[in-house]
């Protein structure tokens, strides 16, 4: 804690909508090291609730006012130590509550290098400046005659030199700097044009070619093309004020601060440096500073996109624990096949080459059935790139000829297999495996669970955001990571089963920690309680608190350790137990009985209700796993081509991916096809997360087909043209702001990680398509 720390937790307070000693307390705990996660679940007493999304975001707010007191004491000591801090000044600058404003005060003070003012300032054409102010009456001319001198050779140099100081003044003036920037904020236009010479090669920003409308309207996908155009010399930006409605009125406001409101010859001088002073120094700064936060407010709103779909997928909804093969369809070089037992282990691997050229469709099905008569198959994972309806069609075949009981087939994303397979990770748990072939087992792994598979994939490269390679790319790894600590922490990890990956992201553990646990249970067997975890190498007593929780052993020694409760909460629970009389083991799931007790009348000095409360919910359902029931879409038979789809048609498919302008849905063409955000819903819908996420089953009606461009036009309208209900969702949730749904795994296009960011994926294309239109 800091002497600043009760200051900033007031403001985060009002910003969160907490009380300053929640803030105060959660700061404390993240102070110490304790992980957003962990107070979110485990302190709730001490931070009276906050969840972890306030954490989040109390957290980052943290670390940037942080950094703003840090700048403001630099800022008061320099312009103390230059005998220039008045008791008003060191006020503002003390209530100054953005990094803007203090630094708009903070200008005159700046140490700058040698400017035109200055060397007016030395020549004394200071003097001729506040001869002009005090004297509107006399022409300027006249009074710059008076301060001609060898250096200053004539009345025109001398009234240069006064308006380089008062230019100087007016982009120092931290009042007017803010109140133009209001201004702006409110009422400047974004325009963009082609550069001339340049439409060929930029034709995929074509719509911008000549584009203007209000720089706060503009949405995080336009701003981030538009800004990319610029940045590939295509296209030219600015951002002013309208010429004819607002022109006037900026330039008012900079006159104002002069006070010309006379009629004297020194008014109208004054006026005309005002302009001056708009048109070569402050419409730059004004420029300059709507552009930064024009491209910080897209890169937020991107990186939110990203995340939120990130956290869809990874808590996407397992098959569970059954054997399973994956196919990574290919046509040339054939599907690579890999059987994976119940736990993730590899058990087989297979090529086979159904297509052309060798076009083995027999003999392809009969290693498949023999594999999955061998393994006992139960789910069969198949890639969504290339070839991937042929694969699914070929399989379908397969399975009609199988006896009873015949496995389920699942299209599941490609997104990130690729990346996977050629990883340090992937060559270290398959050494001697081909990398095509590691990619299957990707895909077979990613049907069982997908954020134990998902969490081996830098968040980057599963590619479900729009413009991902044009925002800070710190940022957007620190927000990515945040969203899987929050996703592995919320489902909870199996010790005994988990991968060095997936351990790593549990809450206190990290990479180090998490290679020492799986060596430590290679080397002594798996754990048979959670206390053995202290016997780790490294894992000490803060680390032990931090990830306990979150860790589960099936069939142990402690029951409890199956569950979400910490074991320093054992005591209490066991005080639980005790009052109904019953072994733990049959209380546990006895959600009638422990209905019966009162959460109160086991609160006490260290437990307070919160933690009761939970305690009581996890008895009731031990280890429950937040993510929701297993389905998947069912594609059309007949329809696997772009060129098969007609208006009209009523599909099912999956949501892959969530924008700010709609929904692309994967529809099992090879091509997602586009619900508009004034498709998705017969009421008017502002953010299309209020209807859908990523890994949803939806209902889609064909509205248009434009095979040239890969364009497909999506609705999810009951009567597009009319209104009313919309297409209900497949089995597996309510529409509107449903669970994700199950049986859904992460989808999306091979080669995600340039998708959104102009790559000649299907996906990609879609994307840059669809952001050009909107």
């Amino acid at each position: 804690m800091t002497a600043d720390t009760p200051r900033i937790a007031r403001s985060i307070a009002t910003e969160i909508g907490a009380r300053p000693e929640q803030v105060t307390a959660a700061i404390g705990l993240l102070n110490e090291g304790a992980t957003v996660p962990f107070i979110a679940r485990y302190r709730k007493e001490a931070t009276g609730g906050l969840d972890d999304t306030q954490l989040r975001n109390l957290s980052e707010r943290f670390a940037y006012l942080t950094e703003m007191e840090a700048r403001r004491k630099v800022i008061l000591d320099s312009i103390r130590e230059q005998g220039k801090l008045t008791e008003d000044l060191e006020k503002r600058l003390v209530d100054a509550d953005t990094k803007a404003a203090l630094e708009d005060l903070y200008l005159p003070y700046k140490p700058k290098r040698r400017t035109r003012a200055m060397i007016a300032r030395e020549r004394g054409l200071g003097g001729l400046v506040d001869a002009i102010l005090a004297d509107r009456a006399t022409p300027p001319e006249t009074l710059a005659q008076g301060f001609i001198t060898d250096e200053v050779p004539d009345t025109k140099e001398a009234l240069n030199g006064a308006r380089d100081i008062l230019v100087e003044t007016l982009a120092e003036n931290a009042d007017l700097l803010g109140r133009l920037r209001e201004f702006m904020q409110a009422r400047a236009y974004l325009t963009s044009r082609v550069n001339e010479g340049e439409e060929e090669k930029g034709a995929k920003f074509s719509d911008y070619f000549d584009h203007r409308e209000l720089w706060a309207d503009v949405p995080s996908h336009r701003a981030l093309a538009m800004f990319r155009g610029s940045n590939e010399g295509i296209l030219r930006l600015d951002i002013a004020p309208d010429p004819e409605a607002d022109l006037p009125a900026v330039e008012a406001m900079v006159c104002a601060a002069l006070d010309t409101r006379g009629d004297g010859p020194g008014d109208a001088w004054l006026r005309g440096v005002a302009s001056w002073a708009w048109r070569v120094k402050l419409s730059l700064t004004m420029l300059l500073d709507l552009q930064g936060e024009l491209r910080a407010r897209a890169q937020e709103e991107a990186i939110r996109v990203f995340s939120r779909n990130l956290k869809d997928l990874l808590l996407a909804a397992p098959a569970g624990n059954r054997a399973t093969m994956g196919l990574d369809p290919g046509i040339r070089t054939g599907v690579k096949v890999a059987v994976v037992d119940a736990t993730g282990k590899l058990l087989d691997t297979d090529t086979v080459y159904p297509f052309q050229p060798k076009n083995d469709l027999r003999g392809a099905q009969s290693t498949l059935a023999r594999l999955i008569r061998q393994h006992g198959v139960q789910l069969i994972a198949i890639g969504n790139g290339t070839a991937s309806r042929e694969t699914e069609r070929m399989v379908a075949e397969l399975i009609g000829d199988l006896p009873a009981p015949k496995p389920m087939k699942v299209v599941v994303s490609e997104a990130g297999a690729s990346v996977y397979s050629a990883s340090e990770l992937a060559a270290k748990e398959f050494p001697g495996l081909d990398v095509s072939l590691r990619g299957a087992v990707s895909i077979a792994r990613r049907l069982q669970d997908p954020l134990a598979e998902l969490v081996k994939i830098e968040p980057k490269a599963i590619g479900v955001g729009q413009y991902q390679h044009d925002v800070d790319q710190f940022r957007l790894a620190k927000a990515l990571d945040a969203v899987v600590e929050d996703a592995v922490n919320a489902v909870g990890v199996d010790l005994n089963m988990a991968s060095a990956p997936l351990l790593a992201r549990v809450s206190g553990v990290g990479p180090t920690l998490a290679e020492s646990i799986v060596a430590h249970r290679d080397a002594n067997g798996p754990f048979d309680t959670r206390k053995d975890l202290l016997k780790v190498a490294r894992l000490g007593p803060r680390a032990f608190e931090q990830c306990a929780g979150f860790l589960r052993i099936r069939e142990g020694k402690e029951p409890l350790d199956a569950s979400a409760v910490h074991p320093e909460a054992y005591e209490v629970t066991r005080r639980i137990v005790a009052a109904c009389g019953r072994d733990l083991r049959s209380l546990m799931g006895d959600e009638a009985r422990l209905r019966t007790l009162r959460a109160e009348d086991f609160v006490d000095e260290t437990f307070g209700l919160p933690t009761v409360r939970d305690i009581l919910s996890e008895l009731a359902k031990p280890g429950r796993d937040p993510r929701p029931e297993f389905v998947t879409a069912k594609f059309t038979d007949g329809v696997e081509q772009i060129t098969d789809l007609k208006p009209g048609m009523l599909l099912e498919g999956t949501v892959t991916n969530v924008a700010a302008f709609g929904a692309f849905v994967d529809v099992g063409v090879h091509q997602d096809g586009l619900v508009h955000i004034s498709q998705l819903a017969d009421r008017f819908v502002k953010d299309p997360h209020e209807v859908v996420k990523t890994g949803d089953v939806v209902k889609v009606r064909v509205m248009e087909v434009d095979v040239a461009r890969k364009r497909i036009g999506l609705s999810m309208k009951k009567d597009p043209e009319r209104g009313g209900d919309r297409p209900e969702r497949s089995a597996g949730g309510p529409s509107g702001r449903g669970r994700p749904q199950k049986g859904q795994a992460p989808r999306g296009k091979s080669g995600g990680a340039t998708s959104g960011n102009g790559g000649t994926g299907s996906f990609g294309a879609a994307l840059l398509d669809a952001m050009k239109r909107d």
